[in-house]
Protein backbone atom coordinates (compact mmCIF):
# COMPACT_ATOMS: atom_id res chain seq x y z
CA UNK A 1 0.00 0.00 0.00
CA UNK A 2 1.40 3.41 -0.96
CA UNK A 3 1.53 6.31 1.45
CA UNK A 4 -1.18 8.08 -0.56
CA UNK A 5 -3.57 5.13 -0.55
CA UNK A 6 -2.92 4.57 3.16
CA UNK A 7 -3.69 8.26 3.80
CA UNK A 8 -6.90 7.97 1.74
CA UNK A 9 -7.98 4.94 3.79
CA UNK A 10 -7.31 6.75 7.06
CA UNK A 11 -9.09 9.85 5.75
CA UNK A 12 -12.13 7.74 4.85
CA UNK A 13 -12.26 6.33 8.39
CA UNK A 14 -11.97 9.79 9.93
CA UNK A 15 -14.82 11.01 7.74
CA UNK A 16 -17.00 8.04 8.73
CA UNK A 17 -16.36 8.90 12.36
CA UNK A 18 -17.22 12.55 11.76
CA UNK A 19 -20.44 11.53 9.99
CA UNK A 20 -21.44 9.34 12.95
CA UNK A 21 -20.68 12.16 15.39
CA UNK A 22 -22.71 14.61 13.28
CA UNK A 23 -25.67 12.24 13.47
CA UNK A 24 -25.30 11.93 17.22
CA UNK A 25 -25.15 15.72 17.57
CA UNK A 26 -28.29 16.27 15.49
CA UNK A 27 -30.34 13.66 17.36
CA UNK A 28 -29.01 14.87 20.73
CA UNK A 29 -29.93 18.47 19.91
CA UNK A 30 -33.39 17.38 18.76
CA UNK A 31 -33.93 15.54 22.06
CA UNK A 32 -32.67 18.55 24.00
CA UNK A 33 -35.14 20.82 22.20
CA UNK A 34 -37.98 18.40 23.01
CA UNK A 35 -37.01 18.49 26.68
CA UNK A 36 -36.77 22.28 26.79
CA UNK A 37 -40.18 22.54 25.11
CA UNK A 38 -41.63 20.19 27.72
CA UNK A 39 -40.09 22.31 30.49
CA UNK A 40 -41.56 25.46 28.93
CA UNK A 41 -45.02 23.92 28.69
CA UNK A 42 -44.87 22.64 32.27
CA UNK A 43 -43.83 26.06 33.53
CA UNK A 44 -46.61 27.75 31.56
CA UNK A 45 -49.25 25.28 32.79
CA UNK A 46 -48.26 25.86 36.41
CA UNK A 47 -47.58 29.61 36.18
CA UNK A 48 -43.91 29.12 37.00
CA UNK A 49 -41.37 31.76 35.97
CA UNK A 50 -40.13 31.18 32.42
CA UNK A 51 -36.49 31.54 33.41
CA UNK A 52 -34.37 30.59 36.39
CA UNK A 53 -31.30 32.83 36.33
CA UNK A 54 -29.65 30.96 39.22
CA UNK A 55 -29.98 27.60 37.46
CA UNK A 56 -28.87 29.10 34.15
CA UNK A 57 -25.73 30.53 35.78
CA UNK A 58 -24.94 27.14 37.34
CA UNK A 59 -25.52 25.41 34.01
CA UNK A 60 -23.24 27.79 32.14
CA UNK A 61 -20.53 27.26 34.75
CA UNK A 62 -20.97 23.47 34.55
CA UNK A 63 -20.86 23.49 30.75
CA UNK A 64 -17.83 25.75 30.67
CA UNK A 65 -16.06 23.34 33.03
CA UNK A 66 -17.01 20.39 30.81
CA UNK A 67 -15.77 22.23 27.72
CA UNK A 68 -12.44 22.95 29.41
CA UNK A 69 -12.11 19.33 30.54
CA UNK A 70 -12.83 18.22 26.98
CA UNK A 71 -10.10 20.60 25.79
CA UNK A 72 -12.54 22.39 23.51
CA UNK A 73 -10.99 25.36 21.73
CA UNK A 74 -11.53 28.49 23.90
CA UNK A 75 -12.74 30.63 20.96
CA UNK A 76 -15.23 27.96 19.92
CA UNK A 77 -16.36 27.60 23.56
CA UNK A 78 -17.19 31.30 23.71
CA UNK A 79 -19.17 31.08 20.48
CA UNK A 80 -21.19 28.13 21.76
CA UNK A 81 -22.06 29.86 25.02
CA UNK A 82 -22.90 33.06 23.18
CA UNK A 83 -25.33 31.09 20.99
CA UNK A 84 -26.73 29.28 24.01
CA UNK A 85 -27.57 32.58 25.66
CA UNK A 86 -29.54 33.86 22.66
CA UNK A 87 -33.23 33.62 23.31
CA UNK A 88 -35.88 33.51 20.61
CA UNK A 89 -38.84 33.61 23.00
Amino acid sequence: MTDTSRAETILKEHRKSIDRLDSILVYTLAERFKQTQAVGLLKAEHSLPPSDPEREAKQIERLEDLAKQADLDPVFRKRIFKLRNCRSY
